[in-house]
């Protein structure tokens, strides 16, 4: 229920601190209101609420700070105000702090974006007619190819990452990942199948040549937002993963969550697959390859990869819930995804 309040915590975050925050950087004036979190994630605390007028979303890290939380959000910071300006859709970045004594972790705040998240419902325009939402789906490619044609030295993003040898850490970054699940508690034994012939697969088929770019790290249907009537995407949101990298692992992410068949579910069992009308596999190809120099001809490696990427994140998180580190109802779900990504990732290699 929102709230109009600057008395309380909601979400563990102070509202009076961030009250006499704002008043230092000359954000307005008077009490927070309409104060709500925001969901649809598993990790990141996100708060909306209003002050004189404007619309704001407050993010920050979890309410248990993880080791790197508030670097990952000193780097999402970084990525929006170098964003600033160009043509790929974005949240508005605000102003943010890295003292992490005014709220208890670093923090920003970004203009609240006009749109909404279909993988939790679709908006009347767009449940009404598939071949809005056929364009829906092309609409998520547009503004990943704008993303993608964005060069990243030229929006001072030179040191944002290391995309020196990108391709070749991959199968090995993950693969330790997975193993270090193994010292936690209650989870003692990796579950995934085909963890190894996986592996093997993507260093045997690596691609030789590629051109670095800004990678969001988790591109699908929950991280954008769409407008509520035409079929095209507002802004991509969270930023958290983001690097310099090869951007086609990005629509390799998109190809490995997406619907096999029309009407059928992704791996997010979102509303707007469940809908029906989306693009297929070949259709989305199709529109990237004629917005992109680019070399598709890997495209299966970067989707096998992508399967192999995403599971194990996932997976992190039913470990950390198996030792009582995080929600047992979230962790049985991840746990469901990464399984099906890995099951679909091995039907691929066969």
């Amino acid at each position: 229920m929102p709230t109009d309040t600057t008395d309380s915590d909601l979400l563990g975050v102070d509202l009076a601190a961030l009250r006499d925050w704002m008043d230092a950087q000359g954000l307005g004036s008077g009490d927070l209101t309409a104060v709500s979190p925001i969901g649809g994630g598993t990790q990141n605390i996100m708060l909306g609420f209003e002050r004189a007028g404007t619309r704001y979303v407050l993010r920050r890290g979890p309410q248990h700070l993880r080791p790197h939380s508030n670097r990952m959000m000193v780097r999402e910071m970084t990525l929006l105000r170098a964003l600033s300006g160009t043509a790929v859709p974005h949240p508005t970045f605000v102003a943010g702090s890295e003292d992490t004594a005014v709220l208890g972790a670093v923090f920003y705040l970004m203009h609240s974006v006009d749109g909404y998240n279909a993988a939790e419902r679709l908006s009347p325009a767009h449940a009404a007619d598939p071949k809005v939402r056929h364009r829906m789906g092309l609409g998520m490619i547009d503004a990943l190819t704008e993303l993608g044609r964005i060069d990243h030295t030229a929006i001072g993003l030179t040191d944002f990452g290391r995309p020196d040898g990108f391709l070749e850490r991959q199968v090995g970054r993950w693969s330790s990942e997975l193993e270090s699940y193994t010292l936690l508690p209650g989870y003692r034994t990796v579950l995934l199948p085909g963890v190894d012939r996986i592996a093997s697969w993507l260093d045997d088929n690596r691609p030789r040549d590629w051109t670095p770019g800004i990678l969001h790290g988790d591109y699908h249907v929950s991280n954008v937002m769409f407008d509520r009537t035409e079929p095209t995407v507002t802004a991509i949101v969270d930023w958290e993963m983001a690097t310099i990298g090869d951007p086609l692992l990005d629509l390799g992410w998109i190809f490995a969550m997406w619907p096999d068949l029309d009407g059928g579910a992704d791996l997010l069992e979102s509303r707007l697959a469940a809908a029906g009308g989306l693009p297929t596999r070949a259709e989305l190809l199709d529109r990237y390859a004629a917005n992109t120099e680019r070399d598709l001809r890997a495209i299966d490696w970067y989707t096998a990869l992508a399967g192999f990427k995403l599971g194990i994140i996932l997976e992190g998180t039913y470990a950390r819930a198996c030792s009582g580190q995080a929600s047992t109802e979230v962790g049985d779900r991840l746990h469901r995804y990464a399984l099906q990504l890995f099951e679909r990732t091995l039907r691929f290699l066969d």
